[in-house]
């Protein structure tokens, strides 16, 4: 079965970019003449899904006129978090208002351009609880590394430090929602640290590597090459 919905994680504080983008979310920092976001929209639609779930936070009222004209009412529900829950529990809320079994999870403030449709058939094969889309990178120190068991289950998760080469976690999920939400999470959680790292070794958690392109504009260098890489 194909997904069909998405969460969207568009509450992020965006610190390391208020000198570049005063007063917005990260996720919606212009490239362009458009806001971020719409780019990971318009490749979700591409990529099948149909219903958007965002979850917000901080400058949530930024999100309400631009989604109102950008896409049709009732394709859309904004979940918005009265105070940080983290990306764990921002993303236990919003699966509460998702209707399918199987939905992916993407960051508000990354894209990665990957194919949904091979994602979720390799979730569907292996009944997975969750599986990752991975990206090759060579010399990087922002990010930790995914090593994976000859199935492709994850094996480890490395810590951020200089890699020459590596697996990396892009940030593009297909969850199976109702195994997820028996998890017993705290409500203010890390999807990264308090569900993957604690339970990949007791959960059926894959990852799968992507080819296409990734770019996170948490940094002000990433936001700046964002203007000359993202046109549509």
């Amino acid at each position: 079965m194909p997904v069909k919905e998405a969460i969207i994680l568009a509450g992020g504080l965006g610190t390391r970019l208020r000198d570049a983008v005063p007063d917005l979310p990260k996720c919606m920092a212009p490239v362009n003449n458009q806001p971020f976001i719409s780019y990971v929209i318009t490749h979700l639609q591409k990529q099948g899904i149909e219903r958007f779930i965002f979850s917000l936070g901080y400058r949530s009222e930024a999100f309400t006129n631009y989604l109102s004209e950008y896409l049709p009412e009732g394709n859309y529900q904004l979940v918005i978090e009265k105070e940080p829950l983290g990306t764990g529990g921002a993303i236990q809320l919003a699966c509460t208002y998702a209707h399918d079994q199987q939905v992916v999870v993407v960051n508000g403030d990354s894209i990665f351009k990957t194919n949904l449709v091979s994602q979720a058939e390799f979730h569907e094969a292996h009944q997975a609880d969750c599986t990752l889309a991975l990206k090759a990178m060579e010399n990087f120190e922002r990010y930790g590394v995914v090593e994976l068991n000859p199935d492709q289950r994850i094996a480890l998760f490395k810590e951020k430090q200089f890699y020459k080469k590596g697996l990396i976690n892009g940030g593009v999920y297909i969850l199976n929602r109702e195994a997820f939400l028996k998890e017993t999470l705290p409500d203010k959680c890390s999807f990264e640290t308090d569900y993957l790292q604690k339970y990949y070794g007791s959960r059926k958690i894959y990852g799968m590597e992507q080819q296409g392109y990734f770019i996170d504009i948490g940094i002000p260098e990433d936001y700046l090459k964002a203007q000359t890489e993202l046109t549509n």
